[in-house]
């Protein structure tokens, strides 16, 4: 890959950190898919609120996982190489996790 200032040769990107668990990332995202097709589904059939709201915690729970995770892999793959590679890169990489971290406790 080149660079068009450049053109000199770029390395590639490293993998992300959930490169190793990208299938089953995938497959725990297909399947929350699926229940927010369902929870679509209970809404037009009218079914009762609370078995609703029941399914929105589920689907909830499940993306908290995914995030729990994701935070995991990037801060043991990116973060750890990023410091690896500089204390300004690292502290920038701990600083973006941060921000991360603070968005999804806000959510």
């Amino acid at each position: 890959m080149t660079t068009p200032e450049t053109s000199q040769p770029t390395a590639p990107e490293p993998p992300h950190g959930y490169t190793s668990d990208k299938d089953a990332y995938l497959r725990r995202m297909r399947r929350i898919e699926g229940q927010v097709r369902g929870i679509a589904r209970m809404i037009e059939d009218d079914t009762y609120c609370i078995d609703i709201l029941t399914q929105v915690s589920a689907v909830t729970k499940a993306l908290q996982a995914v995030s729990i995770g994701l935070v995991g892999d990037h801060l043991g793959h990116c973060v750890v190489e990023a410091a690896r590679s500089s204390d300004d890169e690292g502290a920038a990489k701990v600083a973006e996790a941060s921000e991360a971290i603070a968005r999804l406790v806000r959510s």
